[in-house]
């Protein structure tokens, strides 16, 4: 029943991961500073509602990186480290209970691996590493939750600070389209975990395995980011896909 749900767990983790690093690349300040500088303002003859402007701009994430910038001067290294920790903890939670299921196949128990199989233990954790680990956390995911922990303050909603770290997956107050992907693959979580129980030995095994190690890829990458930006001082330069604020 542990294995079961810890199997879920990482589905929902990975599925979550994959999703926020290909369907929707949360955008770099820079890139909305370039985009609002090519916006050319009308000829004075011709108005224009300043609202739908912002509302142009990838569904007000120019105003949400404004409001990331005033956040993030308020914001608590604790508050923010319970947010980025907190998605850390779900994810170490999920390596720590399909690990057995991916080292079965070594524990003499099981029938050994073939050379083939081998080989696809080997590269599904190589591709987890680096289209999960690498492109999914490092690159777009990971600064995105740590980008996000960062606008969390004393001053935030309660309800913010008790759920921080699902606040900062993107799961609520956001802009829509991330609200939008990160419920999608919630409800999609199912039908995965239910194709991954139907593989049979070694395939649900070689896949755990990937799993684990784009996981724990992910897991160090979040505490490196919220390193460099709260310990150091440095700006991840990412938007934190914050909702339009309204007037």
């Amino acid at each position: 029943m542990h294995l079961k749900s810890g199997l879920s767990l990482a589905l929902l983790s990975t599925a979550a991961t994959l999703t926020c690093g290909f369907s929707l690349q949360p955008l770099k300040k820079s890139n909305l500073l370039i985009h609002s500088s090519l916006v050319k303002p009308p000829p004075s003859s011709v108005s224009f509602n300043k609202k739908s402007l912002s509302n142009d701009l990838r569904g007000g994430s120019l105003q949400a990186a404004s409001i990331n910038g005033e956040a993030s001067a308020k914001s608590s290294p604790v508050i923010s480290f319970w947010a980025a920790g907190g998605v850390v903890m779900i994810l170490a939670k999920s390596i720590k209970r399909i690990v057995p299921i991916a080292l079965e196949p070594f524990h003499g128990v099981a029938a050994p691996l073939s050379t083939f199989q081998l080989a696809a233990y080997i590269g599904m954790c190589i591709w987890f590493a680096y289209v999960e680990g690498y492109k999914g956390f490092q690159l777009k995911f990971s600064p995105l939750v740590v980008s996000r922990a960062q606008t969390l303050s004393i001053n935030s909603p309660i309800h913010h600070l008790l759920f921080a770290p699902f606040y900062a997956m993107g799961l609520f107050h956001a802009t829509k389209k991330r609200k939008i992907v990160s419920w999608s693959v919630s409800t999609g979580v199912a039908v995965i975990v239910a194709a991954v129980k139907k593989l049979p030995y070694p395939w649900r095994n070689i896949v755990d395995a990937g799993v684990i190690v784009g996981l724990s890829w992910g897991s160090i990458s979040i505490l490196s980011h919220w390193v460099k930006a709260v310990v150091f001082g440095k700006d991840l330069n990412m938007d934190p896909a914050l909702p339009e604020k309204k007037d």
